[in-house]
């Protein structure tokens, strides 16, 4: 065997072996390839997964949210319809006619005054002065103090302890114990 020969077998050999090297080379890249193509889908797949969750939540919270500033302005409708029945109230308190209030805070003084109380009208209340005069002040020995604050009716200030019976106090106690019936007959 000549030199060149031997010069053409190492060369065969050593490009077999680089061609070899090259195959295996290339196998390793398509592996790690379809490796990182399957890890990548993986991901993408958990990461869709994560928005579609954190989307679904946010969207949830978004509509709880949205619910309760519904509830909210509807409780506040609510309140104002029943702030306004009240207001009402009053006013048609205020503006009864004289037999009628003269008539309600004989009644309402007969009730609530102790012997020797002192009647405080409100300055607001229209009739003070024939209220004043009602055999009811004499039978209990009532005093009659300055007219003062607003409310309508008056105020009673006694030895034992002083009760607010203006009219407004008086829509204010029928509001706490009827609010929730009223409520439920008005809105269902």
């Amino acid at each position: 065997m000549g030199k060149e020969a031997i010069i053409e077998r190492i060369l065969f050999d050593a490009g077999q072996e680089a061609g070899a090297i090259v195959e295996e080379a290339q196998k390793q890249a398509e592996s790690r390839l379809a490796e990182a193509k399957t890890k990548a889908a993986e991901l993408k797949a958990e990461t869709e997964e994560e928005i579609s969750e954190r989307s679904k939540r946010i969207s949830e919270g978004k509509a709880a949210t949205a619910r309760l500033d519904s509830s909210k302005l509807l409780l506040a409708e609510k309140r104002r319809v029943i702030d306004e029945i009240y207001d009402r109230a009053l006013k048609g308190l205020l503006s009864l006619g004289e037999h009628e209030s003269l008539a309600l805070v004989e009644r309402l003084l007969k009730e609530n005054a102790e012997e020797g109380d002192e009647v405080v009208f409100a300055a607001d209340y229209p009739h003070i002065a024939k209220a004043a005069r009602l055999p009811v002040i004499s039978e209990k020995k009532l005093t009659v103090g300055k007219p003062q604050g607003t409310g309508g009716g008056f105020l009673l200030r006694g030895k034992v302890c002083d009760k607010n019976v203006t009219f407004r106090a008086l829509l204010a106690l029928d509001r706490e114990e009827q609010e929730s019936a009223l409520a439920a007959k008005l809105f269902g």
